[in-house]
């Protein structure tokens, strides 16, 4: 069953590469502390399906969380826009659609929680410790320092934090999410993990 859910998370739409998402379902995996795996932002469901298969092998449930409208950069005009994902009724992209067709077609559906919603009205509502927190959503500065204040201190002792798109390098990408890891390093309550192209982790050492 596992290697079913890894193979259809490859095969799945989306943009992390399949080295960051093997890393993502190790991490998810190595975790031993209890609690849900929760990823900010999920797109189509390609990294849902990395942590699903790390859910299935340790007794857990992901939760997925998501608007399914798009980010910036998904936006009509912009450079990751895909016209076929706007619902004509409404004139707005939505993902949820697609979302759910990945989950389903891979019989995931019994370890992936999705709640639709931003993840700032989500996050006050939100008690249980997390074992691992995945970091994907917007990745303007704005909205990836929302992301880290809303979710981050939910994050359990011992559990990790994973965030992705992080390049050091402007050159290489956006800046926001590299700021949301050098802040939570910076804070003294997260030791570093070996990580994977652009993909950091974090180990949350004290409260």
């Amino acid at each position: 069953m596992t290697a079913d859910l890894l193979a259809a998370a490859a095969a799945a739409p989306g943009f992390m590469p399949p080295e960051e998402g093997r890393a993502l379902y190790e991490a998810a995996r190595a975790v031993t502390v209890p609690g849900p795996l929760l990823e900010i932002g999920s797109w189509l469901g390609k990294s849902a399906l990395y942590l699903a298969a790390a859910a299935r092998e340790t007794h857990r449930q992901v939760v997925t969380v998501d608007h399914h409208r798009g980010s910036e950069e998904h936006q009509p005009g912009w450079e990751y826009h895909q016209a076929e994902l706007v619902d004509p009724l409404v004139g707005r992209i939505d993902t949820l659609p697609g979302f759910r067709r990945t989950i389903a077609h891979a019989g995931a559906e019994d370890v992936v929680v999705a709640v639709v919603t931003r993840s700032e009205l989500l996050a006050p509502l939100w008690s249980t410790p997390l074992a691992l927190l995945f970091l994907d959503g917007s990745h303007t500065e704005e909205s990836a320092r929302r992301d880290q204040d809303a979710w981050v201190a939910k994050v359990a002792v011992g559990g990790t934090l994973a965030v992705h798109d992080v390049f050091p390098d402007p050159a290489d990408g956006g800046q926001a999410p590299f700021g949301v890891y050098s802040r939570v390093l910076a804070s003294g309550q997260f030791t570093e993990l070996p990580g994977t192209g652009s993909l950091r982790l974090l180990r949350r050492t004290s409260a």
